[in-house]
């Protein structure tokens, strides 16, 4: 990606820049012996990973449709888990007036894809780093009123422990179990 691409995502290349330096101070995870990190993982009851991802249901939601308002709730969402915006990018449908995008993250992502005919959101929230994730969740429901919230939580990356327990480079072919 250019320079001038990435410019145009708000982002500077300029290691000595206030966007670095704002994704360092918010990024970084500390170990339980207080050295600080730069590879933005953490570690939670003894267990290493990557990052928290929450999967999200909204039932019988309302304002779905709204980009405006989505694009605010999203921004508030980044706030309150104490992450770092790079981009947001929403794409408004017709007819139904759903709504798809994603809110870009130093700390990774917060994506939505809504059916407001049917009054239901999909959404994904996982970062890395010093963030709440969790935090999103009362946004969620203040912003949408929904009828029913659904959230499932992954501890993404724990499997590298046993990954790397044999040796320090493994395969790069996939396993895929059920």
């Amino acid at each position: 990606m250019s320079s001038d691409a990435l410019f145009q995502l708000g982002m500077d290349l300029d290691h000595g820049s206030s966007t670095a330096q704002t994704e360092e101070k918010h990024s970084r995870c500390l170990s339980p012996d207080g050295e600080r990190r730069k590879d933005f993982f953490c570690e939670r009851d003894g267990v290493r990973y990557a990052g928290t991802h929450l999967i999200i249901d909204l039932v019988r939601a309302e304002r779905l449709d709204d980009l405006e308002h989505i694009e605010q709730t999203l921004r508030r969402c980044v706030e309150v888990a104490g992450a770092t915006l790079l981009h947001i990018h929403l794409h408004h449908f017709t007819p139904n007036g759903g709504v798809s995008g994603v809110a870009v993250l130093a700390e990774s992502h917060i994506s939505i894809h809504s059916w407001p005919e049917y009054g239901y959101a999909a959404l994904d929230v996982f970062m890395c780093g010093q963030t709440d994730p969790r935090a999103a969740i009362d946004v969620l429901k203040e912003a949408f009123s929904p009828g029913r919230v659904v959230v499932k939580e992954h501890m993404r990356g724990k499997e590298m422990n046993r990954w790397n327990a044999g040796s320090k480079r493994r395969s790069t072919v996939a396993s895929v179990s059920a």
